[in-house]
């Protein structure tokens, strides 16, 4: 009998080396794309933290370990990025970064549907301030 396990984003995704791989791409169009200067306007230059910490909270939120849990507590996203004024536009520059790298690693066009989607929902949640 065969067993009809069900997998998770993180493991359907192929994983730490798969999502290391997208949030590096992620970063890469942060840093050298001019249509998002107000996001990237928004990290320190040296965008290493900031990759560690999405790569850590997006392992667990794709259903793989729980990183960002284990070294910082929940997540609590939107409060701590208050500090941050995150209006369409940042979240919309925000988005064209991630879905270049979902574009680039992620070849299952309906899984990188979904995935787009769920993260267009975070994206939203995370406004803060009026255009």
């Amino acid at each position: 009998m065969t067993e009809n396990i069900l997998k998770t984003p993180y493991e359907l995704m192929g994983g730490e080396a798969v999502l290391h791989e997208l949030v590096d791409r992620f970063y890469f169009f942060m840093d050298t794309s001019p249509d998002t200067w107000t996001i990237r306007a928004m990290h320190a230059e040296d965008l290493s933290v900031a990759n560690a910490k999405l790569f850590k909270f997006l392992s667990g939120w794709l259903g793989g370990p729980d990183l960002f849990i284990q070294e910082y507590g929940h997540p609590r996203l939107r409060q701590r990025h208050f500090p941050f004024a995150i209006d369409i536009e940042a979240k919309d520059e925000w988005m064209l970064c991630m879905n270049k790298a979902l574009n680039e690693i992620i070849t299952d066009l309906g899984f990188r549907e979904y995935l787009c989607q769920a993260l267009q929902q975070l994206a939203t949640h995370m406004i803060n301030q009026d255009s």
